[in-house]
């Protein structure tokens, strides 16, 4: 007999006679209890791509040309990582038509015939925590029509993945790994016959996590906004499938989702995505919503206050999102950027000056690229990164370079104008080197048309100004050399003016927004890059610099971000914004 019940009030009486059909036609026996309902979001357009064979993960496009899915050399640790984690069956049960379920089933049907065993990659606790979710998730979607031997191997693969999780998900980095072994246990242990009893320790082991990584703010060690999201997301998961199976949901899972939803909201741009620091994207288009709408929680972000470190100013259509707390550092800046004091900005629906993003998916090299101060909308000292990348380190067999030589102290106050908000922020990442202190303050109008910010490079201390001496008389002559960036997306088209005092911004939307400086440095329109995922290339972009040196105690530089006058406040915007849209004209090989 078939047993595949999904346990929701809105399909439990259709599911009630598909099973009563599938069992009077098949009857034969099945391992599910339950089976969670759908969750996740897939993208039809990266579906259709892998039903045509062309595989695009972690920046590597592969055409398998009517071969398997697993014939194919990974061209790098992301990519055999995105293959072997299964969540693009998300994107093919967004499609799902007969073609994608085909699909779908031989990829599945063929990793268990090569690595069900447990051999080869595909077998960190992270991984396969990912893996069991997405196959309980599309479980229906994968087994229907299929015969009794096809479906005894696909459970006898999912109870030997349930006990590797069971044995190994404390082998999972702490932080969203971890929440993935964990979740992916919880799923098992509650869908699966024969292994109820793994459901509860995880479901405890979980909750104590839960305490461990959540800090009272409702952010993670890692500060990365695009993991806090994953976290929530899981954690809604994990509430569903308990409460579907009549289970009781520890406190400390409500408790962490309504830290989490507020700060999420505050780290959200005007255009629904979220800021890009520390590793994470924007995310998935429609996860931040679907996670927030499902925690339950409505508790709105105190603005006057930071979020997992950052600050947030908010006025009109118009948002900024700077970087106002030290990087994280030791095990858990694997992915850490040295951003601190750098910001964002989103008008309506689009990006304005960005941050370029984590380059990870396009190779080491990119990689740390990517995690250095000069790919951040912030000032920098040429040659210097806030802070700086120790030796690499081993850690579940993958070397990794961890953060070190974080700025000690960063100092934040936000406040309420009479025509506005402000932050102001200070770091000493150079301190030790140079002797300065980079404070930055952020003035955005009640109205959302204009930005007001300064940048200042000072000493502080008698032991500052004798570090600072010695800069310029010995390593730097001539004043120690500091650029103030402010990275461009890459579809903002910028125009220097003739005197090079000011850049013109024009948005896809029809929106004009200036940059202007008070001439006490130079001004330049540079090439930049756009880091992002599912794309091949990092995408061109630019960037205005504002460069000169520092030759005093104290160095100011003083510039504005503003909407040219003739533009109205309210625009209709209708431009495409689908990042896959024009993936194939524009980067095939």
């Amino acid at each position: 007999m078939v047993n595949v019940r999904i346990r929701s009030a809105r399909t439990t009486r259709l599911l009630n006679r598909l099973q009563a059909r599938v069992q009077a036609r098949r009857g034969r026996a099945t391992g599910f209890v339950s089976s969670p309902e759908p969750r996740s979001i897939g993208h039809f357009a990266k579906g259709r791509q892998l039903c045509a064979g062309n595989i695009l993960f972690a920046g590597h496009l592969v055409e398998t040309e009517g071969k398997s899915l697993w014939s194919i050399a990974p061209p790098g640790s992301a990519f055999a990582e995105a293959m072997h984690g299964f969540t693009w069956l998300d994107d093919l049960a967004a499609v799902g038509d007969a073609k994608a379920r085909a699909t779908a089933r031989t990829w599945v049907w063929e990793w268990i015939a090569s690595y069900g065993a447990g051999q080869g990659p595909g077998w960190a606790a992270d991984v396969a925590g990912r893996r069991v979710i997405r196959w309980i998730t599309h479980a229906q979607f994968l087994l229907r029509g299929q015969d009794k031997p096809a479906s005894d191997a696909f459970f006898r693969s999912l109870s030997g993945q349930t006990r590797f999780l069971a044995r190994r998900w404390r082998a999972a980095r702490p932080g969203l790994p971890r929440f993935e072994a964990l979740t992916g246990l919880i799923y098992a242990g509650l869908s699966i016959e024969g292994h109820d009893d793994v459901a509860d320790p995880a479901v405890q082991a979980l909750a104590r996590h839960c305490d461990e990584q959540i800090d009272a703010d409702g952010g993670l060690a890692t500060r990365s906004p695009e993991h806090l999201m994953e976290v929530l997301t899981l954690l809604n998961w994990c509430v569903e499938a308990l409460t579907a199976s009549d289970r009781p949901v520890p406190a400390e899972f409500g408790t962490a989702i309504a830290r989490i939803a507020p700060t999420l909201r505050a780290l959200r741009h005007a255009d629904g995505g979220l800021a890009r620091f520390h590793g994470g994207g924007r995310g998935l288009d429609g996860r931040l919503d679907q996670a927030l709408a499902a925690s339950g929680t409505r508790t709105r972000p105190d603005l006057g206050a930071l979020h997992m470190g950052f600050a947030r100013l908010a006025a009109g259509r118009t948002t900024v999102i700077a970087d106002a707390a030290a990087p994280p550092a030791g095990p858990s800046s694997a992915d850490g950027h040295a951003s601190t004091l750098a910001f964002e900005v989103t008008s309506g629906r689009r990006p304005i000056v960005v941050n370029c993003g984590s380059g990870a998916i396009f190779g080491d090299a990119w990689r740390r690229a990517g995690r250095a101060t000069p790919s951040h909308s912030t000032l920098g000292l040429d040659g210097y990164s806030s802070a700086r990348l120790g030796a690499p380190a081993r850690h579940d067999g993958m070397l990794e370079e961890w953060l070190e030589e974080v700025p000690a102290d960063v100092i934040a106050e936000t406040s309420r104008l009479s025509d506005g908000m402000r932050v102001e922020l200070a770091h000493d990442g150079y301190r030790m080197s140079h002797g300065l202190t980079h404070a930055r303050t952020l003035e955005l109008t009640i109205d959302g048309r204009g930005l007001v910010g300064e940048d200042v490079l000072a000493t502080l201390s008698d032991g500052d100004e004798s570090r600072f001496d010695r800069q310029l008389h010995g390593g730097t002559p001539g004043g120690v050399p500091f650029s103030v960036r402010f990275h461009l997306h890459p579809d903002v088209d910028a125009a220097l003016d003739l005197s090079g005092a000011a850049v013109s911004l024009a948005l896809k939307s029809g929106e004009i927004w200036i940059l202007r400086h008070d001439g006490s440095a130079e001004m330049t329109l540079e090439p930049s890059v756009y880091l992002e995922k599912g794309r091949l290339r990092p995408r061109a972009a630019k960037q205005v610099v504002l460069s000169g040196r520092a030759m005093a105690y104290a160095t100011r530089v003083r510039w504005s971000l503003a909407k040219a006058r003739e533009t109205p406040n309210v625009m209709r915007d209708l431009a495409e914004t689908d990042p896959f849209a024009d993936l194939e004209a524009e980067e095939s090989p």
